[in-house]
């Protein structure tokens, strides 16, 4: 098991929690909640070791294009890289769809 840390630059708060997905084989859960930091923090514990580089070019993809100011808590049971991009980009889409 793994524990990542990772900042990001942010533009975008958030003001209110959203939860997506779940730990389960192959898959993940994020949790998003309000920061007054002012740079996204993401917290990821990981079953699978030594692909911290991974994540990173996912997430830098990932705030690239959607830059929301937020406290990211991910945990992680094997999930792909397609699937990180896919649980971040709903948790992303439930956050428009509840304002």
């Amino acid at each position: 098991m793994e524990k990542l840390h990772f900042n990001f630059p942010a533009s975008k708060p958030i003001d209110h929690p959203v939860h997506i997905g779940v730990v389960a084989s192959g898959d993940l859960e994020v949790i998003m909640r309000p920061t007054t930091a002012d740079e996204a923090q993401l917290s990821i514990v990981t079953g699978s070791d030594g692909f911290k580089t991974v994540w990173q070019n996912v997430l830098k993809r990932y705030f690239d294009r959607y830059p929301l100011l937020a406290e990211f808590e991910i945990n992680d049971f094997g999930a792909t890289p397609g699937v990180v991009n896919l649980r971040l980009t709903q948790a992303m889409e439930a956050l428009n769809d509840e304002q």
